[in-house]
């Protein structure tokens, strides 16, 4: 997700765009999130914030400072209060470990005990290489993951908008049963029905365009109500992404929630 937005002399070129009936032939059209181009610069920018030469990255972006995004820890701090124990982490579609990075000043071994992303196997094998270790694990598929681990806590930070079906996604998310599920920085707009938009990075990022959902809230929702409480919701920690342009028209916006399994804790 990405803060995309131009002078208001002039419209951006570069944002979300259009409502298109279908994913397979709106993805064809473009490279994605597959390109190797968005891998590279990731991973580059990823290394200078591991190795000390940079203090923070978010979306392949380099930061002089970090921002700390206090919900998401509060989330993290009260489920780990709730466990008694240090947990173990899933972080769908995590990249290289962005959200790690950023956390891990504030979350040490007596919250997180595993963080592990589920990510393209293109991106599993260069994580594996370059940024994996004791606690920080990449797997390219939940079951793969729950293979080697027992996961307590699912963090979703502005993923699961990019998948072709996210609703069978999200039906499945629920019928694991995991204690916690956090979803950070996902997109909304106040439409009845999901909105599939065209998202175009601006170049000084990356070069590339991809399909992109924004939910209907109360759908996206119910997939959850019947299993767990939806214990807080929150807005992005990100400065300027709470509201979100579709076509320049401010109708989309950044949301956080944190639920909680009903049958484990009431």
């Amino acid at each position: 997700m990405f803060k995309l937005f131009s002078s208001k002399s002039k419209k951006s070129q570069y944002g979300w765009f259009g409502n298109h009936p279908n994913w397979d032939v709106l993805a064809a059209s473009v490279d994605g999130y597959s390109s190797p181009n968005i891998l590279d610069i990731t991973k580059n920018s990823l290394l200078q914030v591991k190795n000390g030469n940079a203090i923070y990255e978010r979306d392949s972006v380099l930061f002089d400072k970090i921002v700390h995004p206090f919900p998401l820890l509060t989330c993290l701090f009260r489920s780990a209060y709730l466990l008694k124990r240090p947990m173990n982490i899933l972080d769908f579609g995590g990249s290289l470990g962005t959200t790690y990075f950023q956390t891990k000043h504030f979350i040490g071994p007596d919250i997180c005990a595993s963080w592990n992303i589920v990510e393209q196997e293109h991106y599993v094998s260069v994580a594996k290489e370059h940024f994996e270790d004791h606690c920080l694990k990449f797997f390219s598929s939940i079951e793969a993951c729950l293979q080697v681990q027992k996961i307590d806590l699912v963090l979703l930070s502005g993923s699961v908008q990019c998948l072709p079906e996210p609703h069978l996604f999200l039906q499945k998310l629920a019928g694991y049963n995991f204690d916690f599920i956090i979803f950070d920085r996902t997109a909304f707009h106040h439409g009845e029905q999901d909105r599939l938009t065209l998202q175009v990075v601006p170049p000084e990022i990356y070069k590339a365009a991809y399909p992109s959902w924004f939910f209907n809230e109360e759908n996206f929702l119910n997939h959850f109500a019947p299993g767990y409480t939806t214990f807080c919701d929150f807005t992005s920690y990100v400065e300027g992404e709470s509201l979100m342009n579709i076509d320049h028209q401010p109708v989309g916006y950044d949301k956080g929630f944190y639920f909680v399994n009903k049958s484990k804790y009431t």
